[in-house]
């Protein structure tokens, strides 16, 4: 018998976190946090940690990331299986992790020695994508480019006689990166990516929204700001940005324009073509990167209507909430929100708020690189399980979309939350 047990991400957005458990073998899949507070952590168990025998990461976002040091300071002595593309990003994530902590008064229930401590073991370097390998007599994996971030990948494992798939956060639909598709036979369990819950919609109608909006926005003269992570969507908005509006001026702050120069070194993650797209980018005078605030406020009072990308899509850093402070005096400006928004995040708050008479306008327009309703069932259907559970949304939308996909046919469906233990033989 195997056991799974939920130390994050299902039933809420955020720090996922999976133990699983069985005679010879105790794994886990990744170790984020949930940005809400000054963080909440996996409901880790220390003496269960000192015994795992194994520890996947499927990409470096916060969420399945930040709680790793934690492995370390509660006695694991093993590697993070890993590609090297996340490795590589994991540094700026904690930095700004750290940042965001400190911001908020709160101290790292870990120390920068756990941090050092983490070593990596790269999938690449033991097979290609959709390859099997064996890490021991009773344990073997394949992954595959998962097309949420660079370097994102899903999981298969067979572990002890029994198989498992893990999707990490899964996007079929990124304008830059690709996504192999994880068919299967049958498997015993597998953790399936749900964070929009009954969104049905496909990324050319979210863009066709953004695209309208941005039009009403620059149209009438004013700025647009689009506050994205400074890694991933950032790029994405980015590039379509300067295809769709490259009559406007557009502004982006350094940090972003870093990870678009770094996505070139990438290209083992890219679409066909989005190579080029990157690169003919970067070979323009399109942008413009702004040094210090002088030179971001005279920007601002041009006449001239901008596209603005500055780092933190909950707007909790500094330059975020500058960006905003200056657009606000003015209902000519807006500001769109393209992805999630953690309870108690200044995006949230503005977002809550709603547009003020005077004020700028907030709206949220996502922009997927997540599965919906429509692409969980898909996922399904590639990978037949005896049991499935969903994560990543809030449970009671995750309960809907449960409710919907056994009308649709499938089974062994699971809604859960953290505290909650699953068994399959």
């Amino acid at each position: 018998m195997i056991k799974l047990k939920i130390w994050g991400g299902a039933g809420e957005h955020g720090r996922s976190c999976y133990f699983l458990s069985g005679e010879q073998n105790r794994i886990m899949l990744d170790c984020g946090v949930k940005k809400e507070g000054v963080g909440i952590y996996p409901l880790l168990v220390a003496e269960e940690v000192s015994q795992l025998t194994a520890v996947f990461l499927s990409h470096a976002h916060e969420d399945h990331s930040i709680g790793l040091p934690l492995l370390y300071k509660h006695g694991y002595k093993g590697d993070i299986w890993t590609t090297r593309a996340t490795a590589e990003q994991l540094g700026s994530y904690f930095d700004s992790w750290r940042r965001y902590v400190n911001r908020r008064g709160g101290e790292l229930p870990y120390k920068e020695k756990h941090v050092e401590a983490m070593t990596y073991r790269y999938l690449e370097d033991y097979a290609s994508p959709d390859e099997w390998f064996e890490l021991s007599k009773d344990l073997r994996i394949k992954w595959g480019r998962s097309g949420h971030l660079a370097g994102s990948v899903w999981f298969l494992l067979e572990m002890e006689e029994r198989k498992l798939f893990f999707s990490g956060d899964y996007s079929r639909e990124s304008q830059l990166l690709d996504a192999d598709s994880p068919r299967s036979s049958k498997v015993d369990l597998s953790i399936v990516d749900n964070a929009y819950g009954m969104e049905a919609d496909p990324q050319q109608v979210k863009l066709e929204q953004l695209t309208q909006a941005a039009k009403r926005v620059l149209g009438a003269g004013g700025h647009l700001l689009l506050p994205v992570p400074t890694l991933g969507r950032g790029q994405e908005l980015l590039v379509w940005a300067s295809e769709v509006f490259s009559q406007y001026e557009i502004i982006v702050e350094q940090e972003i324009w870093l990870g678009l120069e770094r996505m070139r070194n990438w290209s083992e993650w890219l679409r066909a073509g989005a190579l080029q797209r990157i690169e003919e980018l970067l070979n323009s005078n399109k942008v413009v990167t702004p040094i210090d605030d002088q030179e971001r406020s005279f920007l601002l009072e041009s006449d001239v209507p901008s596209i603005i990308f500055t780092g933190d899509g909950m707007m909790e850093s500094p330059r975020a909430r500058w960006y905003y402070d200056q657009l606000s005096q003015s209902a000519k400006h807006a500001v769109i929100l393209t992805g999630h928004t953690a309870r108690g995040s200044f995006a949230r708050k503005i977002l809550d708020k709603g547009t003020m008479p005077s004020g700028c306008s907030v709206q949220h327009i996502c922009y997927k690189v997540h599965q919906g309703l429509p692409d969980v069932s898909m996922m399904l259907n590639e990978v037949p399980s005896t049991q499935a559970v969903l994560v990543h949304a809030p449970k009671e939308e995750t309960d809907l979309v449960v409710a919907r996909l056994l009308d649709e046919g499938h089974k062994g469906l699971h809604s859960l939350q953290p505290g909650t233990e699953l068994n399959f033989r």
